[in-house]
């Protein structure tokens, strides 16, 4: 972090909705807190596989309730997120690997698009509810975010390559060693320790904690 800033990480997968929430809201107080914003993609599967986590969707009380929670906090948060009516089978039934690989390798290379790529993946999947796996869906995504051809087409020859997939595991790792068990995961660098919050709805309590004032998801 630069001199007197808190250095925040964001360890995000674009399959999580909440996580777009709490991505759109750490992007808005970038420019008002006194933080380095630092987006970590990382594989949320992998989280959850090895810490042994449940969707929580899979509770079908809770997977009702979810529903209404994500539309409630989408219109409060200002999020242009539409939860589709099968929301768990739309999870269930994609797998974020090649996109969370894709966005590692744009990291690695060009991380100045991080933010609208990784804006642009959560749009057409949980805004249009299309397809983020196939090669040519990623490149769609890549050209949207202004990424050009030449570097989507790069990128996109990098997902199979060992550097690629061990960044995104050592990423993963990295989030469940501070404490995540599933996502959005936040860490703040302050005190010399990192805090760790789970959660798009914990963003007031991560200002409090590096002392900066929490004025609502849609600061003006």
């Amino acid at each position: 972090a630069r001199m007197g800033r808190t250095l925040v990480e964001l360890f995000y997968d674009v399959i999580s909705p909440y996580t777009w929430l709490g991505f759109e809201v750490l992007c808005r107080y970038q420019h008002i807190w006194n933080i380095d914003l630092r987006f970590r993609p990382a594989y949320l599967a992998g989280i959850m596989n090895q810490t042994g986590n449940k969707p929580p969707g899979m509770l079908p009380k809770r997977g009702e309730y979810l529903t209404k929670d994500i539309k409630r906090m989408a219109e409060y948060y200002r999020v242009p997120l539409h939860v589709p009516a099968d929301a768990l089978q739309h999870i269930m039934g994609t797998s974020s690997l090649a996109a969370m690989r894709f966005i590692t390798a744009i990291d690695m290379t060009n991380p100045q698009y991080l933010e609208p790529l990784s804006r642009a993946f959560w749009m057409r999947f949980w805004s249009q509810h299309e397809d983020i796996t196939q090669p040519e869906n990623i490149l769609a995504v890549a050209q949207q975010a202004g990424v050009s051809a030449e570097l989507s087409q790069k990128a996109l020859e990098m997902i199979s390559s060992p550097t690629v997939k061990d960044q995104l595991k050592k990423t993963t790792a990295e989030a469940i060693k501070y404490g995540a068990f599933g996502m959005p995961a936040v860490v703040a660098h302050c005190d010399g320790k990192p805090h760790f919050f789970f959660g798009s709805d914990r963003l007031e309590l991560l200002g409090s904690v590096i002392g900066e004032k929490w004025l609502g998801p849609v600061p003006s």
